[in-house]
């Protein structure tokens, strides 16, 4: 008997700019086949990365989480034992209920990110925690440093369609990889190669896969962006490529910055950068005569001490060429800014106390291990209810985190797909549903389209969506807000009304809503969104976080790293993988055999002095801890610079913690973020077993 296959839409909802809008082949309404990109829409075009179309593989994977758990052995183990949802919630509510009776609420601590982009299923949780009095959540693992920097020039988080990469000349892709981690780029860098010539331009600290398909590629130090960004506007003052019209009339102060430049030129880049005075000239000459410049600015420079400075560097380059007048010029960070949500109800911020303390979640380790500047004057955390986040894997300084979860008064519950190594340290697992499992309203960052993504097939076994989960313990705390007592759908679609959208039933026949502005809007043409109206290279850094003391007045090179030592002589990034989404789809086999194993990129020079060979197992190490990984001995690596791309599980490290161990969770100024590609680290070869 043939099977009965439809094709129905859908969106992609992991941590990713794309949010691909999906075609996707459900059989006989109660299994995945095929998923694919949505060809009519206009930036997806029909093409997602491998993960995802191998999505079947993930949904229907036999390890899959599929009825609540409790803990019976020692955490980190694997021993529990089956319970009800019923028992599951009520235990995970009495806790709740005890501890605030004891500590007071904010002793309890919801705690998420982004394992799914919805805005429901995502940030409903919110919604408890602000009925409740829940402590806060400061969010900064991923975008306060790439976000401030871009904010301090530009004034909102958004910039240029970036469908308009396919009618640019020159595409400069500043710290990212999305051959790797954003297909959907390649797909218009493509276009413009083949219909107008294009050059594309690659700054990354190492040779990715994008970098390899790239005209030039630069490869400065980690760190050291902000300098490369002042030189080449050094350059563009010097040879005559800044547009002084476009300044006087668009920037605050293009007079002080020149002044400010001056000093440094390509020589100074150079002794900072380790890059050829050679190279720095030749990128500042394409970028400077080519009008039609649309820089692709990603996460991975921002993520570093200096990162909010050097992202700001960056965006000043097409202030000074004028880049921005041209279509297909000027830049583009994240479009996250330009949707105008009312939240209210999905958050519940009609009942937010702004008195209750935020708790940052980059240094859940530091706030677990009762670290007072954390902390501020409340209660230890002891009791947890996570959801969308694997903390143990993927926060900074692993040990610490590890530490913080093994206090015997802490108690967690975590809502998840699969036995990650937090669902190992928790109390209690609760079983998740997947993105077609169930209802949810999804935006993008990397493109401009509204979305919904409806429920296609019912869940395993006794998945629950997170919504759900919210639903059951807000009954059992007596938590009031009429969000509760809806469905995911119906608050799609009032958030959609409300927030002056089409409701869900349009948006869903529409497929989805184009929300990108004018050109002359997306260009910043009528000003930018600073009250001046003026692009800012000298930023009201005090206006965006209390830190603001050591960033520099303009663009420049902030020497704040975690800098080599003699004893810590190496600079480690840890990069995105191409089969990994940070802990997410690390538990399919094929992704994992693309992967091979964990391994640590290394510049031959460095290996033969280090007598390492070519797959050898070797140890990082500093004082936050140490990793066992395989060495691989890669081209076009910088000596002095390891990469290891990530995030494994740690069960897949000798000592089960993974390359995070090494990491720290210093908050990058002024106002936080975590740090992730910058970290100094010694390396030696392990000894070979007799």
């Amino acid at each position: 008997m043939n099977a009965h296959r439809d094709i129905r839409a859908s969106v992609c909802p992991h941590d990713c700019p794309s949010t691909c809008a999906l075609s996707v082949e459900v059989i006989d309404g109660v299994r995945i086949g095929a998923v694919r990109g949505a060809e009519d829409n206009s930036y997806t075009a029909g093409v997602i990365c491998a993960k995802v179309a191998r999505y079947a593989e993930r949904i229907h994977h036999p390890d899959r989480l599929t009825h609540p758990l409790l803990r019976v052995g020692p955490k980190g183990s694997t021993q529990f034992r089956r319970i009800g949802w019923e028992e599951a919630l009520d235990r995970i509510a009495q806790r709740f209920i005890d501890d605030a009776a004891r500590y007071g609420s904010e002793a309890i601590w919801p705690y998420f990110f982004a394992g799914t982009m919805g805005l429901v299923q995502r940030d409903g949780i919110n919604r408890l925690r602000n009925a409740m009095r829940y402590s806060r959540q400061k969010m900064t693992i991923c975008t306060t440093l790439p976000e401030l920097g871009w904010v301090a020039g530009v004034g909102t988080p958004r910039g240029v369609d970036p469908r308009e990469m396919a009618k640019s000349d020159l595409i400069v892709i500043w710290g990212g990889n999305p051959v790797s981690t954003q297909v959907n780029v390649m797909t218009h860098v493509a276009r413009a190669r083949k219909e107008r010539g294009a050059k594309v331009v690659v700054i990354d600290p190492y040779r990715t896969p994008t970098a390899a398909v790239a005209d030039m590629h630069l490869s400065p130090r980690p760190g050291t962006d902000g300098a490369l960004a002042c030189a080449v506007m050094h350059i563009a003052f010097r040879d005559g490529y800044a547009d002084r019209a476009y300044m006087a009339r668009y920037t605050d102060c293009p007079d002080a910055l020149e002044a400010h430049l001056r000093t440094r030129d390509p020589a100074w880049a150079a002794a900072i950068t380790g890059l050829p005075i050679s190279e720095i000239e030749a990128f500042a000459r394409l970028y400077g005569t080519t009008q039609r410049s649309f820089i692709r600015a990603g996460y991975g420079f921002a993520r570093g001490r200096n990162g909010v400075a050097n992202m700001h560097a960056v965006t000043c380059l097409p202030a000074v060429t004028g880049a921005w007048l041209h279509e297909g010029g000027g830049a583009l960070w994240s479009n996250r800014g330009m949707y105008h949500w009312n939240k209210t109800l999905i958050e519940g911020n009609d009942v937010l106390d702004t008195g209750i303390r935020v708790l940052d979640m980059s240094r859940i380790g530091s706030v677990l291990t009762g670290d007072r500047s954390e902390l501020g004057d409340g209660p230890q955390v002891h009791a947890m209810l996570i959801q969308n986040q694997n903390p143990l894997d993927v926060c900074p300084d692993s040990n610490r985190v590890r530490r913080g979860f093994g206090r015997d008064d802490l108690f967690v519950a975590t809502h998840e797909q699969f036995m990650t190594e937090t669902a190992r340290w928790s109390d209690i697992v609760l079983p998740a549903t997947m993105f077609m499992e169930h209802d949810d309203l999804y935006q993008a960052g990397g493109h401009s389209h509204i979305q919904i993504g409806p429920k296609l097939i019912d869940p395993p076994g006794e998945c629950r969506s997170n919504h759900e989960v919210i639903q059951g313990l807000a009954r059992r705390l007596g938590a009031k807000h009429r969000g509760f007592d809806m469905t995911a759908m119906e608050i799609v679609d009032e958030t959609l009304r409300v927030s002056g959208w089409p409701d869900a039933a349009t948006v869903q026949r529409e497929r989805w809503i184009d929300a990108m502005p004018s050109f002359e809007e997306s260009h910043f043409l009528n000003g930018f969104a600073n009250r001046d109206k003026r692009f800012h290279f000298a930023p009201d850094w005090a206006a965006l976080g209390p830190n603001h003391a050591m960033m520099p007045k303009l663009p420049d090179h902030m020497r704040s790293i975690d800098d080599i030592a003699p004893d810590r002589p190496f600079r480690l990034v840890t990069a995105p993988a191409r089969s990994f989404l940070n802990s997410s789809f690390s538990e399919m086999p094929s992704g994992r055999k693309r992967e091979g194993r964990p391994t640590v990129l290394i510049h031959a020079s460095d290996a033969d002095r280090l007598g390492i060979a070519d797959g050898a197992k070797v140890r990082l190490g500093n004082a936050r801890g140490e990793v066992v990984l395989h060495a691989k001995i890669a081209p076009g690596q910088l000596s002095g610079v390891l990469v290891s791309e990530s995030v494994w599980p740690g069960e897949y490290f000798e000592g089960g913690i993974g390359i995070n161990a090494l990491t720290s969770d210093d908050p990058g100024p002024p106002a936080g973020g975590a740090v992730f590609h910058d970290t100094s680290v010694w390396l030696k070869a392990e000894p070979v077993a007799a």
